[in-house]
């Protein structure tokens, strides 16, 4: 593993995950779950695809597993997709 494939990097390119969460609501949870980690900036759902997918924003440093367990606490998973194009 590396540092872009275990963290989410500071600055406006964010990181997409994946979810099994299906309804508005169960994203809403995740998103107010996942803001209360701090450095965390943004969450943004998409709402429009199967399977729903969020992108995180921050401005620090984040390890991938952080916000995994913060899915985890509200009954979901979050599965990081591929590192942003360069």
């Amino acid at each position: 593993m590396s540092l872009l494939s275990e963290n989410i990097i500071p600055g406006n390119h964010g990181k997409i995950f994946g979810t099994n969460a299906n309804t508005v609501e169960d994203l809403e949870r995740i998103k107010n779950e996942i803001l209360t980690l701090e450095g965390i900036s943004e969450v943004i759902l998409n709402n429009d695809i199967f399977p729903k997918e969020f992108t995180i924003y921050t401005t620090k440093l984040i390890e991938v597993e952080a916000v995994e367990e913060k899915v985890n606490n509200v009954g979901f998973n979050a599965i990081p997709k591929s590192l942003f194009a360069l």
